[in-house]
């Protein structure tokens, strides 16, 4: 009978034991110790600005650290390889020097990875390396996940599915009147918010647990949220 059982499909299938789902495990960069910015990067947008009396668009640069989970939010005026070079170059100026970039096939990060490897080949790679090296400066690497596989970036697409979800609330009713100005800042006062958030949910309901370890901790040693001027209240 157990001879029989064993060659039918159907009742394999049928008598099988519950099966538990295998993963795959974490990237090196993702359990390495290292300072906050050890980057993916991603696009999200378009949104519409008033510039004069025309409506343009503005497009989200954010930069989400594997390691410590807190992000950065750069603002772009094209898809253009020259426009996320731009960006990259305020992120980098502000957050230090970066290690590694984690991103999708678009368009303008194969821009971007051609441009930087066209200027190595004018020079000396490996000398230029060891020599920052020598000084401890992070050599940019950029991996980009296969074609179609948007789902293997999704460190960072949750953290922009959250930004959007504060940026929907905020411009559902004034979107269109915020000139590029006011754009921006509104991107920064969305990224203040998200990296306030709590990194664990243990215990929160306990007055006696200490304070949640937040993204702000990490990065500017505080923790409480940028409250509005007293004219908002």
């Amino acid at each position: 009978m157990s001879y029989l059982v064993s060659r039918c499909i159907i009742c394999r299938n049928r008598r099988s034991p519950p099966q538990q789902q295998k993963l795959a495990n974490l990237p090196e960069d993702r359990v390495e110790p290292a300072a906050p910015f050890t980057y993916s990067v991603d696009y999200f947008g378009p949104f519409t600005v008033k510039e004069g009396r025309k409506e343009v668009k503005r497009y989200g640069v954010m930069f989400v650290c594997i390691a410590s989970r807190a992000i950065h939010i750069e603002t772009a005026t094209t898809l253009e390889t020259d426009a996320f070079i731009n960006a990259l170059r305020h992120f980098q100026a502000e957050r230090g020097p970066v290690r590694q970039i984690r991103s999708d096939c678009g368009t303008n990060f194969i821009g971007t990875h051609r441009e930087y490897k066209e200027a190595l080949e004018e020079v000396n790679e490996d000398k230029v390396r060891a020599r920052l090296l020598e000084d401890n400066w992070e050599w940019i690497n950029f991996k980009f996940n296969p074609p179609s596989a948007s789902y293997m970036g999704g460190s960072w697409e949750c953290q922009i599915r959250t930004v959007r979800s504060f940026l929907a609330a905020m411009l559902e009713e004034s979107g269109r009147q915020l000139d590029d100005e006011s754009f921006r800042t509104l991107i920064k006062e969305v990224q203040s918010i998200v990296n306030s958030r709590p990194l664990a949910l243990n215990d929160m309901s306990s007055t006696d647990s200490p304070q949640p370890l937040t993204p702000n901790h990490l990065l500017i040693m505080k923790s409480k949220v940028l409250m509005p001027p007293k004219a908002f209240f």
